[in-house]
């Protein structure tokens, strides 16, 4: 019999000190790598860590490190909401005139990372140049991204940023709004949002181990649904009841006819399943499975 109280409380644990300082090191030698590039020298970019290391809900032993290289000598655009149709410049929007295009970015990353860590610890995937771990830092996805800003109204503008994929179209994504909004949960549930977010993301890949779903939802997704559990949801007396509770909200609200159509992504700026990819049903067999393994009544 599992002591599944235990069981929660370590899935819920943070990564070790020592994995942390591997990610930070990763960091810090891919920025160095391309501070000391000589074509990227003096161009308008910035550099920081996103994803679930950053965000603090990855599990222990989950060796990954996102990386966004983001430009921001020009930025895309998208005037929505009130201002949808109108012309750029009700919010001050003028023509760039940088010429670095968005391939010359790519391949100067590109060739930063080789002359840095070697031709072959670099591999090129659809959005990320993926840098191979050695013995002091994790593997890591550089993502080129530039500055995304979606205005609403005049004075309601929201900044993020956008990846282009080799295979086309783009992203836009909102990494610092998702981290304010997962630290606020955070605080207004006594720490118990990320802890469960762990915890599912532990099971779950228990529960795929075992064959008992089809296949792993994304780590963000996870996020996302422990996300738009109430708050009331947590903080019971037991990490088990707390567990419960997601399950049971989740599980419900991804029923047909649930509350599912109105979950937002943590960003707040986008609906999770509305017009997206994202898979509700494998979500609601994630929670239906995970509730039977454990043994709720």
């Amino acid at each position: 019999m599992t002591d599944w109280e235990n069981w929660l409380r370590s899935a819920a644990k943070r990564p070790s000190d020592h994995e942390t300082s591997k990610r930070d090191r990763t960091e810090r030698e891919i920025r160095d790598a391309l501070a000391n590039y000589e074509p990227l020298r003096g161009k308008p970019y910035r550099v920081y860590a996103k994803g679930s290391y950053v965000n603090n809900t990855n599990v222990r032993l989950n060796f990954d490190v996102d990386i966004a290289v983001e430009y921001y000598g020009y930025f895309y655009y998208d005037l929505d909401f009130e201002l949808k149709g109108q012309d750029k410049s009700v919010v001050g929007i003028v023509d760039s005139e940088d010429p670095y295009t968005r391939e010359e970015f790519k391949a100067d990353i590109n060739a930063a990372l080789q002359h840095a860590f070697g031709r072959n610890a670099i591999s090129e995937g659809d959005i990320a140049y993926r840098v191979r771990e050695n013995r002091t830092t994790l593997p890591a996805d550089v993502v080129p991204c530039w500055e995304y800003r979606r205005y609403d109204a005049i004075n309601i503008c929201h900044v993020g940023s956008r990846v282009y994929p080799t295979s086309g179209g783009y992203k836009d994504n909102y990494p610092a709004i998702q981290l304010q909004n997962g630290r606020a949960k955070t605080r207004a549930t006594n720490r118990r949002y990320k802890r469960m977010v762990r915890a599912l993301k532990k099971l779950q890949t228990v529960l795929a181990e075992a064959d008992l779903i089809d296949h792993e939802i994304p780590s963000y997704l996870v996020e996302c649904i422990v996300y738009n559990v109430p708050n009331a949801e947590f903080n019971h007396s037991t990490y088990l009841a707390d567990m419960k509770s997601v399950l049971a909200f989740v599980f419900n609200g991804t029923l047909s006819g649930g509350g599912s159509p109105d979950w937002h992504e943590v960003h707040e700026l986008r609906y999770l399943f509305r017009g997206s990819d994202w898979d509700r049903t494998a979500v609601h067999a994630l929670s239906d499975a995970a509730w039977e393994y454990i043994g709720f009544e």
